[in-house]
């Protein structure tokens, strides 16, 4: 028997997208072990949630780095000493050097608040609140040095009602996002996934730009 795959997360905040994965983990349906869970943030609560279920912790503050490549350097040595086989973004609040990403190519993961290629970047559900949007949703997708452009394995949409603000849409995503990531990283970590020439393969099926039954 294959020992599980090890799995480091990487967090800025609260952790919502972690304690989700810690849940399965603890329900026997991740299919891997969360190694090492590391913040940029001392004041992350998702450092807590990490701990409370007995995962270790590190934080790497990035203010004392005098450069990025500095920063993504001790953050590369602190995932590949913990033996990562897949770094999952989950609320990583950094831009990371195109060396560091390629280091991971096609062995990262990260949960985009839009239903990319649409709102790259930040404010996404402000955006769609202004553009008039009828439904808006999250993605999860592989990393490329190209912001928020890795191939896209799976995606959720809600609908976008008449009243609402960005934080009540944020909260209608963060559910979906909370019940769609473990299922991508439990995925990859049965070895149903894999990225290659920049595109994503689940069962060794090309998926669709927009990801797995993205209807």
């Amino acid at each position: 028997m294959t020992s599980p795959m090890s799995i480091v997360v990487l967090i800025s905040g609260n952790g919502s997208n972690l304690q989700a994965m810690i849940d399965q983990q603890a329900a026997g349906k991740l299919h891997g072990r969360i190694a090492l869970v590391i913040s940029n943030n001392g004041d992350a609560y998702g450092l807590n949630r990490a701990e409370d279920a007995g995962i270790e912790t590190l934080c790497l503050d990035h203010r004392q780095f005098d450069s990025r490549e500095g920063y993504d350097e001790a953050l590369r040595q602190a995932i590949d000493n913990a033996g990562a086989d897949l770094v999952v973004l989950a609320g990583f609040m950094r831009i990371l050097t195109p060396e560091f990403v390629n280091h991971y190519a096609g062995r990262m993961l990260n949960v985009h608040p839009s239903l990319l290629p649409k709102y790259k970047g930040l404010n996404t559900h402000a955006r769609a609140l202004e553009a008039g949007d009828d439904e808006h949703g999250a993605s999860v997708h592989f990393v490329t040095p190209e912001l928020d452009g890795g191939p896209v394995v799976i995606q959720a949409k809600v609908p976008i009602f008449t009243d609402d603000t960005a934080d009540e849409l944020a909260s209608r995503v963060q559910v979906q996002e909370r019940s769609m990531y473990p299922l991508v990283v439990a995925w990859y970590c049965q070895g149903r996934l894999k990225m290659d020439n920049n595109k994503a393969y689940l069962d060794g099926q090309e998926l669709p730009p927009t990801g797995y039954a993205a209807d």
